[in-house]
């Protein structure tokens, strides 16, 4: 590597390189055993209450379920432009299934520009008149892929209902509480590709412009390249370090509207200057498309009223997209 090959990062996307205590790592065996579930919902409580991101290990993820879903992520995003296209996200309407290439979507429009390419798939249906749910879109030249990307998606499906089950006893709710408006819940399995980027870097293009995540819970592996960036209490953007065998876990803005701002949905972003190429995979869970989200009584009180007005699910996710995706905006207009 030259020295002109070399990423030159603006001093605002410097993130400070401290103890990973900031990002708590929450051994979840005791929740999925049921030997400590509490003790597994007080940690639970302190992320989300002050980070609104922690890493989990001891999830009962088999390895093999990961390194499948990355092997196919790497060989999809290797294949040429033209075949991508074929499966472009456009073509499933608001099923908001397919691919995405680099710049066709913004999470920070109006101040960065995405350098990333995405692929998403969903709980495989018939076509659909609501947003979020349709087919998928597969791709014929990689056999393995479907077995392996929707094997996936249904392991982190399973594990997003046992995790939501520690944020309930997080809250003194019954353990089950989420289940009730998870009956056919919005979900989607992303596979993303940053290219790496080289000469000087600032806010107007980056892997993944500043955002928050838009619905219940997000479950997020690494590879090891690094570059997430998450920002602490102080306003200080702070390295979401890989750590082998552990997944990343957030909150997105319906739990920080349920808990009236108890739980934080925290800013996060992707600087990759790593000069390599980077691959993640979130898997985003949400509620049922009309689940309707308000403030628990047990987070409203005379000197804490409730911050937000009742919204549903599939309304709130849909708006979100809408100002992120060009075939949406111009479907609007």
């Amino acid at each position: 590597m030259t020295t002109s090959d070399i990423a030159k990062l603006d001093d605002a996307l410097r993130a400070e390189r401290q103890s990973f205590d900031r990002i708590p790592i929450v051994d979840i065996a005791p929740l999925l055993d049921g030997s400590d579930p509490q003790k597994v919902a007080k940690d639970i409580r302190w992320a989300f209450a002050n980070a609104g991101f922690m890493y989990v290990k001891n999830h009962n993820v088999a390895q093999e379920t990961v390194d499948a879903a990355f092997d196919q992520t790497r060989a999809f995003f290797a294949l040429p432009l033209a075949e991508k296209l074929k499966l472009h996200v456009g073509n499933s309407g608001t099923a908001l299934r397919g691919y995405i290439e680099v710049f066709g979507e913004n999470t920070d429009p109006t101040k960065t520009r995405d350098l990333k390419e995405c692929f998403d798939i969903g709980p495989e249906g018939p076509p659909s008149a609501t947003p979020f749910f349709g087919a998928n879109q597969w791709p014929g030249q990689l056999p393995a892929f479907r077995d392996a990307v929707y094997g996936y998606h249904d392991a982190m499906k399973a594990l997003s209902f046992q995790l939501l089950r520690g944020v309930a006893l997080s809250l003194d709710l019954a353990p089950d509480y989420f289940e009730a408006s998870m009956k056919a819940p919005i979900s989607i399995q992303r596979l993303l590709h940053y290219p790496p980027q080289t000469g000087r870097i600032d806010e107007s293009t980056m892997g993944i412009g500043a955002h928050t995540d838009y619905g219940n819970l997000t479950i997020l592996a690494q590879d090891n390249v690094g570059g997430l960036q998450v920002m602490n209490r102080e306003g200080k953007w702070i390295e979401g370090t890989p750590i082998p065998g552990t997944f990343v876990i957030n909150i997105g803005d319906l739990i920080q509207k349920l808990t009236n701002d108890l739980y934080l949905a925290n800013l996060h972003r992707v600087v990759n200057t790593s000069g390599r190429e980077r691959y993640s995979i979130p898997f985003f869970i949400d509620a049922d498309y009309d689940a309707v989200f308000a403030p628990l009584e047990s987070c409203v009180s005379a000197d804490n009223p409730a911050r937000y007005e009742p919204v549903t699910c599939g309304a709130h996710k849909f708006g979100r997209f809408q100002a992120s995706y060009p075939h949406l905006q111009q479907k609007a207009s």
